[in-house]
């Protein structure tokens, strides 16, 4: 990861009609180890976050004026601490107006990781901890949680001014804080949702559902395919990369990678040809599964409907065509 710029401001909204403190930085960060592991860690954690909504810009600049100052910045009409304080006024004015609890350090990092340009804002927390100091005493220590994040977003600043079709280029966590401050949040971005990453995820497993049961795959083949399938797409999320369809089709088979593609496009699925997956949607599609009273159940779940059916009135699974060494047990069993 190279850093171009980092620097951390701080805003204080107290859960009343008080008006948001601000404490500023006056100098970007020096490029230092130290800065180097919590932005690493900070991508870490951001992609670790199963709920996040992506998007483009607003189209009315003049009412969403964080692109204006951003795009300032990177024509080098401002600087970065110029266009960070800016940025955090903004976010004071949508926190007032909004009435939001809100309290922490505001982190902005311009970065590049290979040869895209990312910029994230996200406010960090803090957790209280103990450490034992030179003098063998054991002091109060607070330290940086990232697990905690909340309200941070990724902007891909490579593909905002390379790809005018793009509606995907910003993402931001859809967390734990709640309708009004995530709606908060995105305003102040100035994002408008262009990708539904759990709608394009659901299709995807519905395409590669009616893909398997087309090849007419053996299950061990099929379940193969169906591993293949979630672990390229989770580690696409886990490294903050959309999911290609072409790509994907690759993964699937070597020998003929073209042929989910080939199916994805003679079907009118409606599928972006790159999206963000949903790791949701994606570990709900893996397994069904089971336990209870000497009773263990598992099944990939594309097999909900064929090889495996639920009679929800009579609280029932019929199976079909059972494994041949569950078979060959109940025979012994019988005899």
């Amino acid at each position: 990861m190279s850093i171009h710029h980092c620097i951390v401001h701080f805003i204080d909204k107290k859960p009343d009609d008080s008006p948001a403190s601000l404490q500023f930085r006056e100098e970007v960060l020096p490029n230092s180890s130290a800065v180097q592991h919590v932005l690493a860690d900070l991508n870490d954690s951001y992609n670790a976050k199963p709920s996040k909504a992506w998007g483009l810009f607003q189209s009315d600049s003049s009412q969403w004026p964080l692109q204006n100052w951003l795009s300032s910045y990177l024509a080098e009409q401002s600087d970065f601490v110029s266009f960070s304080r800016q940025a955090l006024e903004h976010l004071k004015k949508h926190v007032e107006e909004a009435n939001i609890t809100l309290s922490g350090h505001v982190l902005f990092a311009h970065y590049q990781q290979g040869m895209t340009d990312y910029l994230t804002i996200a406010v960090l927390q803090h957790s209280e901890g103990m450490v034992v100091n030179a003098g063998l005493d054991i002091d109060a220590a607070r330290h940086l949680d990232l697990s905690q994040l909340h309200l941070a977003t990724r902007i891909n600043l490579s593909e905002w001014k390379n790809n005018a079709q793009s509606k995907q280029y910003i993402s931001f966590l859809k967390g734990k804080n709640g309708k009004k401050v995530i709606d908060g949040f995105r305003d102040f971005l100035g994002c408008q949702e262009g990708v539904d990453g759990p709608s394009e995820t659901r299709t995807l497993l519905k395409a590669f559902s009616d893909f398997v049961e087309s090849e007419d795959l053996p299950e061990e083949q099929a379940r193969e395919k169906t591993d293949s399938l979630t672990s390229y797409a989770n580690n696409q999320a886990r490294r903050g990369e959309v999911v290609s369809i072409e790509g994907l089709s690759e993964v699937l088979d070597e020998d003929n990678p073209q042929a989910f593609y080939n199916h994805i496009r003679n079907k009118d699925y409606g599928l972006s040809p790159e999206f963000p997956a949903d790791k949701r949607t994606l570990n709900a599609f893996r397994r069904f599964t089971g336990r209870a009273e000497g009773i263990s159940i598992s099944f990939d779940s594309h097999l909900l409907g064929s090889k495996v059916e639920y009679d929800e009135s009579r609280d029932m699974l019929i199976i079909r065509q059972l494994p041949t060494q569950l078979k060959d047990q109940l025979k012994r069993n019988k005899d």
